[in-house]
């Protein structure tokens, strides 16, 4: 996946006039018009790319010290990979060669009996190392892990009600859930 999203920025990045790069999924949709989206983005001087500590299994527990010396698992982050980045940060990522070895060889799927995605930890390990005060901390999209469950919450026609959108286009900040389990049973109580 970081392969594919370093390819998708290179190709973007070839068109000067580009200033923001957006990777959403498939099931997003827009909660307000493209004007206001759009102000919103250009004129924000940071990048929304997600950025928490999850000292759970799902989140440091994923760590390997083979990342070591370059990434201490200190550094270590989880977050979703849908971004909306800065032209500069881009650049970044493009140009970093030696934290993405260290994802790309040591944080898969089944090695050292975890389960590694780097797509879920790359970029927010890479932005709290080489820029922390350049990143937004939360993502420009709403996802709703609530539930507890592996994925988030999944609205259907008949969860979208004027009340929900106003809910969601209201809130001004991001509730990261951990998986450990102490911290997440504090929050679903």
């Amino acid at each position: 996946m970081v392969d594919a999203e370093k390819r998708l920025l290179a190709h973007a990045l070839i068109d000067p006039d580009n200033q923001q790069f957006v990777l959403l999924s498939d099931s997003c949709v827009p909660l307000h018009n493209f004007e206001y989206v759009y102000n919103y983005l250009m004129f924000t001087n940071v990048s929304f790319i997600d950025c928490f500590t999850d000292p759970g299994p799902h989140g440091t527990g994923r760590y390997s010290e083979h990342m070591l010396p370059e990434v201490e698992k200190k550094a270590f982050r989880k977050a979703s990979q849908w971004f909306s980045m800065k032209r500069q940060h881009a650049i970044m990522v493009m140009a970093d060669s030696l934290y993405y070895t260290k994802f790309r060889l040591y944080c898969k799927p089944n090695m050292d009996g975890r389960n590694c995605y780097a797509d879920e930890h790359y970029l927010p390990t890479l932005f709290n190392m080489i820029d922390p005060s350049g990143i937004a901390n939360w993502s420009v999209t709403h996802v709703d892990w609530s539930e507890g469950k592996w994925h988030p919450k999944a609205y259907r026609a008949q969860d979208v009600t004027y009340e929900i959108l106003k809910n969601i286009t209201s809130l001004d900040e991001s509730i990261h859930v951990t998986s450990d389990a102490k911290v997440l049973s504090l929050l679903l109580e």
